[in-house]
């Protein structure tokens, strides 16, 4: 792709984002299109939100689980990126014009408190990570999920900032050194619950999902920096939001979170 295609999706990304409309697939529009092009378009996407003043808090690693591969049709992690805005507190009550069409994952945050680039290994991202907290996910879509009986591919949702929206978390702090493959959730919309896992999901251990995501950075020229939050991939598959809805999210003795949808 050339540069003025990858700043104009990036754009059309933006302002379905703030018209709240979706648009088509781009691996339709750009068939040629590669990963690294899908990357770039996700860089003019976000490059777009920091010119309106919004602040990079931390990345995102998406598709790390099987339950999400196998939902998307996808078969490797992406990753996308956290902006202050979309940091919100346990309990929080969601307007009913925030996202296009919302839905959620269970999952475990590290906080860091050293840089980490390139090959690390899970020694060096436990010394770097200051605590996991809990954390719940929310997804949006500015690009179709489906189209024409297709379904969109992983450029679409890289390019889609790794469908990130908005990310809940709560006071609980603890040890990156716990045994995260026994974390685990059980996740209720509305008092019924709908899905369970435990951090064995992702990638048999969420730490190494820091450790993808630091060489991931490292291929263009990033790096994890202290004091960012790292979402290290669902072990659930995708909630759907609708209006009206309250999501719990009880991970046991590591922490709960709510929010609702108003």
């Amino acid at each position: 792709m050339t540069p003025d295609q990858i700043e104009l999706a990036g754009n059309s990304l933006y302002q379905a984002e703030q018209s709240r409309r979706q648009r088509g697939f781009l691996s339709a529009e750009y068939p040629t299109a590669t990963m690294d092009d899908a990357y770039a378009i996700q860089k003019a996407f976000v490059a777009r939100k920091h010119a309106a003043g919004r602040r990079t808090i931390g990345w995102k690693i998406g598709l790390t689980s099987r339950a999400m591969q196998q939902q998307l049709n996808i078969e490797t992690p992406d990753s996308g990126v956290l902006l202050d805005d979309m940091a919100l507190e346990t309990g929080a009550t969601i307007p009913a014009n925030r996202f296009i069409a919302p839905r959620i994952e269970a999952e475990i945050a590290f906080v860091m408190k050293a840089p980490l680039q390139g090959q690390v290994t899970r020694e060096q991202v436990l010394a770097a990570t200051d605590y996991v907290t809990p954390a719940l996910e929310i997804l949006d879509a500015r690009i179709l999920r489906a189209e024409s009986g297709k379904v969109r591919t992983i450029i679409d949702t890289i390019s889609d900032n790794a469908a990130n929206a908005g990310i809940v978390t709560g006071p609980a702090r603890h040890s990156a050194s716990l045994d995260l493959r026994w974390v685990g959730a059980i996740v209720s919309r509305d008092g019924v619950v709908e899905e369970t896992g435990l951090g064995a999901g992702v990638l048999n251990d969420p730490v190494t999902g820091i450790v993808w995501l630091a060489a991931r950075m490292s291929q263009y020229g990033q790096r994890i920096e202290p004091g960012q939050i790292i979402l290290s991939g669902s072990f659930i598959r995708a909630m759907e939001c609708p209006t009206g809805c309250r999501i719990e999210a009880d991970f046991g003795p590591f922490g709960q979170l709510s929010c609702h949808f108003a």
